[in-house]
């Protein structure tokens, strides 16, 4: 029997057992071929993680992720859509790397998201570490869309160890220089800070800077997060660290920070963007580190997090908004 039969339509997992076959995420088709007009999102993987400053192992994600995936099912039943089916999605492959240059694997993934994006596709992508969104950005600069950033870390500091411009830690402020972002929305950041001072740049920034960290989260209540989430509007791109996770949801990832959100808060903050008047135009889930994980239980909490993403957009696509 033909393993796929249509963009978007997985392995049926009642005639072929999910332990069979090469992983693919959510045992989705392997295509490359966006010419096929009912292709309107893709998943890409972005196996790299050489900008990270402390554990590394994130270059294995993709491959881990897709293998966890294989449980999901075609129904978000929250969401009463079939996101798979609506946007004929495609597993695009990953990016061809350059594991020893930043630079020129983010010019990499710009060019893999560029001609993604540029085709009315939508990439959901699995990193990888946080360096890799600002090739994503590049590849989206056409749109400018505010920037949603979950994270437990700031992620703007301007360079790491005299000078080194392009790491997981500097990406949102390049970001900002180079005109990628009309705004930014960062929520969950937590623990222990270099210096005061480094809450002093969001005031200064270009561009519109809103930071909820964990604790105001806490205090004013998870409604009112989901409610700042759901008023957003214009284009929008989702980067999601797995580390604004708890680590004890979340174990596998190379710079953990205690006292974060839980799973399935998580899965809350990705579909609350459903109900939101923004339109998504990418999103990826970045900094799992398999060596780190237990059980593999945060590559499943990643292709989750994939799936409710491409939910988000499917009810977007489904009700015209």
């Amino acid at each position: 029997m033909d393993l796929w039969s249509a963009p978007g339509e997985p392995i049926d997992a009642l005639r072929s057992p999910r332990l069979a076959h090469v992983p693919t995420f959510a045992r989705l088709p392997l295509s490359r071929d966006l010419s096929d007009p009912r292709i309107k999102g893709v998943f890409l993987g972005v196996p790299f993680d050489t900008g990270a400053t402390y554990y590394s192992g994130a270059r294995l994600a993709p491959t881990y992720i897709r293998i966890e995936s294989r449980l999901l099912r075609p129904y978000n039943y929250v969401l009463g859509v079939y996101p798979f089916k609506v946007l004929g999605l495609v597993d695009f492959g990953d990016v061809d790397v350059v594991p020893t240059s930043v630079e020129k694997t983010l010019d990499r993934v710009e060019e893999a998201v560029s001609e993604i994006s540029s085709r009315g596709v939508t990439p959901f992508i699995a990193g990888g570490d946080h360096s890799i969104s600002l090739g994503v950005l590049r590849g989206l600069r056409r749109r400018k869309p505010i920037l949603v950033h979950f994270d437990s870390h700031l992620d703007y500091w301007d360079s790491y160890w005299g000078g080194e411009r392009y790491t997981h830690g500097t990406w949102v402020r390049r970001a900002i220089e180079e005109g990628l972002v009309r705004g930014v929305v960062q929520i969950g950041i937590r623990g222990p800070q270099f210096s005061e001072e480094d809450f002093s740049y969001p005031r200064d920034a270009p561009v519109d800077f809103t930071m909820v960290t964990i604790y105001e989260a806490r205090s004013r209540g998870f409604g009112w997060l989901l409610d700042l989430l759901k008023g957003l509007s214009g284009d929008i791109y989702v980067s999601f660290d797995i580390d604004v996770v708890d680590p004890a949801y979340a174990p596998g990832t190379g710079t953990r920070e205690v006292g974060g959100f839980t799973s399935y808060e998580a899965l809350e903050l990705i579909r609350a963007l459903a109900k939101s008047r923004g339109n998504l135009v990418g999103f990826d889930v970045v900094e799992v580190s398999p060596p780190m994980d237990s059980s593999n239980i945060t590559s499943l909490l990643a292709s989750n997090l994939l799936f409710e993403a491409a939910s988000v957009k499917a009810y977007q696509v489904r009700y015209g908004l």
